[in-house]
């Protein structure tokens, strides 16, 4: 075992670990399944596909964004083990989306769109984590709908969190929380390499031992079950554990159910893997048909196994970074650890205070949303600001991938604009017309040719198509000069058309149109 994994895997894995402990008993009660699929699931995220998939920093797991449509599919279908069968089938579905190089579509995702993606998942983390820092736990961990199970929504529920907080859980919170901003530079002052003791780990010991003693000499002050992480008992593990039915394979639901998942998971993933990308400190680009891949077999083994359908996730992913993660093998070591503490520690983590956890998430929250990314942002202009903005309320007032569908849908609004006017350039003198086409010409400049023409509709008039600087000229704007040239051919209208050289002609216009030269 190498120095890095040592100094650098091992801590973080044990970070990784303990956010998503809870995060994937929540997402499974959630979701309505049993609460070991989401720890199977997490295993499976881990190991697995993290030993799969070529990225170093993601982490892959059980995800909220995959929980409305988990609940209304076993809902829809009847029963948890038949719809372990969509997973088995979306896994499948995933492998010959990898297979087919459908990864790529993640590279078209515009970067104003990513940035404000990681904003609002740090904006979510930090909202959603505020009731639990407090020690309100009403709603369960993981959750990152705007409206919640529990009646409330993301700000009513902070709300009511400062209106019921606990005192050991606000101390233990705020204490975990300033002490990821001192500890490093604290550690450096002292000579002492971070990365061998995480701040995180330190937050989460010291609230363990902090509530122990609340339990045996200020037992008034001691936290409520509901209020530290809960491991379910060994036995209740193993009676709840179903396997997939495979009768289930004959039944046409489970079939689209299982696209459904496919494909929401397949976005998901690519849109996390883009954005673990940004914050990769090394830059390392992860490829994308590899990781659907990865993804698949992963999904498959979840299914078989009884676990809940995985994804690349960000808020893991960034907890591994923060922590020091330096390759796939915290995350292969994350789900191992998952897998020892339903059998070996259950009791050691139970006492562990969801508030000191709710810190760390907090910190990593901030550390995706520092305010200084708006203003970077904004500087970039209004076309990159207004996808990023709009990303941002958009995945804070539904969900993820709505959120993200509006930000590309102004990005390409956007895309549109700019387009319109850039290829085109027109000059207009008395009865004198200039049509100069710069670079790649496409059917989006056609509005913009045609008010051209049009404006050409007198005698005694004269127009210079000047192609010179056109590489391509698209089928609908080469048809639209050709009419026009057919149309104002007998009229007083003097028409020119400049190119660089003969084979310029040639591959611009087609020989049957070579009567226009």
């Amino acid at each position: 075992m190498n120095n890095q994994i040592l100094k650098s895997d091992i801590p973080a894995s044990v970070v990784v670990f303990l956010v998503a402990l809870p995060l994937c008993m929540g997402i499974a009660l959630g979701s309505g399944a049993p609460v070991i699929s989401g720890i199977i699931a997490g295993i499976i995220g881990g190991v697995v596909v993290g030993y799969l998939s070529g990225s170093n920093l993601s982490v892959s797991g059980p995800a909220a964004g995959l929980i409305a449509t988990v609940a209304a599919g076993i809902t829809e279908i009847g029963s948890f083990d038949a719809f372990l069968v969509s997973v088995i089938i979306a896994g499948f579905l995933q492998l010959i989306l990898g297979l087919l190089k459908a990864g790529v579509v993640g590279h078209f995702i515009p970067n104003a769109v990513i940035k404000g993606l990681l904003v609002a998942i740090g904006l979510l983390l930090i909202f959603k984590q505020i009731p639990h820092l407090v020690g309100y736990d009403a709603d369960f961990e993981g959750d990152e709908s705007f409206f919640q199970k529990d009646g409330e929504n993301t700000f009513t529920e902070i709300v009511s969190s400062l209106k019921n907080f606990t005192p050991l859980a606000v101390i233990l919170g705020t204490i975990g929380l300033v002490l990821q901003f001192v500890w490093e530079p604290f550690l450096n002052k002292l000579k002492i390499n971070a990365k061998w003791l995480p701040a995180p780990l330190v937050v989460v010991a010291l609230g363990g031992v902090v509530n122990i003693l609340a339990i045996q000499y200020l037992p008034a002050w001691q936290l409520g079950k509901d209020q530290l992480v809960s491991i379910p008992d060994l036995n209740v593990v193993i009676s709840d554990w179903q396997l997939p039915a495979l009768d289930a394979f004959f039944n046409p639901k489970v079939w689209m159910l299982g696209f459904s998942i496919a494909i929401i998971a397949s976005i998901e993933t690519l849109l996390s893997i883009e954005a673990t990308d940004k914050l990769d400190p090394n830059y390392h680009i992860t490829p994308t048909n590899k990781e659907l891949v990865a993804q698949g077999v992963g999904n498959m083994a979840s299914g078989i196994l009884g676990g809940l359908p995985v994804t690349a996730v960000i808020v893991r992913s960034s907890a591994n970074i923060n922590a020091g993660g330096k390759s796939k093998w915290s995350a292969v070591f994350h789900g191992i650890l998952l897998a020892l503490s339903v059998w070996l520690f259950p009791g050691l983590l139970s006492k562990i205070p969801l508030a000191s956890l709710a810190a760390i998430l907090i910190y990593v929250g901030y550390k995706l949303a520092k305010p200084g990314i708006f203003m970077e942002q904004r500087q970039k202009g209004i076309n990159n600001f207004l996808p990023f903005l709009v990303t941002v309320v958009a995945i804070l007032f539904s969900d993820l991938l709505i959120g993200v569908s509006f930000g590309l849908l102004v990005s390409i609004i956007f895309i549109f604009k700019s387009n319109y006017r850039k290829h085109i350039i027109t000059v207009s003198m008395d009865k004198h017309h200039l049509v100069r086409f710069v670079s790649d010409v496409t059917f989006l400049n056609k509005s913009i040719i045609k008010e051209q023409l049009e404006k050409v509709n007198t005698t005694d008039t004269s127009i210079v198509f000047d192609y010179t600087r056109c590489n391509f000229l698209d089928v609908d704007i080469r048809e639209s000069i050709i009419e026009f040239c057919e149309s104002k051919g007998n009229d007083s209208i003097t028409i020119e058309h400049r190119f660089q050289n003969s084979q310029q002609k040639l591959i611009l216009f087609k020989n049957d149109h070579a009567r226009i030269y």
